[in-house]
């Protein structure tokens, strides 16, 4: 009769466990309410299930290529897995720009600077034009 016993106490509480996790999924899940309401870093890098990085956003230093300066510039990608960047919007101390692209330097510029605007585009066959205002 003891013998008896030791399992159907086990069975019934496994059942009261079981019942109590089941219970306890239901339950609709809730941020916290003092999270911080800012994300803050240095960049921020986004990728695909397979692990390829598909956006970025980053502060690049300013820096000097062909004696010509470039200040520091807020700079948004998104990212082809294939060809590369297709999308990217900077912003920087002395205007913005928006490109858009086909991965092979085929497709449209816009930049609105302090020492002019202007729209580049770029062609298939490789043939650009530029327009001014």
């Amino acid at each position: 009769m003891m013998n008896q016993r030791i399992p159907v106490v086990l069975t019934l509480l496994n059942l009261l466990l079981l019942c109590g996790l089941a219970l306890d999924r239901v339950r609709p899940a809730f941020a916290k309410q003092n999270a911080s309401p800012v994300l803050r870093g240095r960049a921020l890098e986004i990728v695909d299930a397979q692990g390829r990085l598909r956006a970025t956003i980053g502060v690049l230093p300013s820096t000097t290529v062909d004696s010509k300066r470039y200040p520091e510039t807020v700079l948004l990608r998104l990212i082809d897995p294939r060809s590369g960047p297709v999308v990217k919007i900077g912003a920087a101390s002395n205007g913005g720009a928006l490109g858009l692209t086909d991965g092979a330097d085929r497709g449209v510029q816009v930049f609105a600077h302090d020492t002019g605007s202007f729209i580049r585009i770029v062609d298939r066959a490789g043939r650009e034009r530029v327009i001014r205002p």
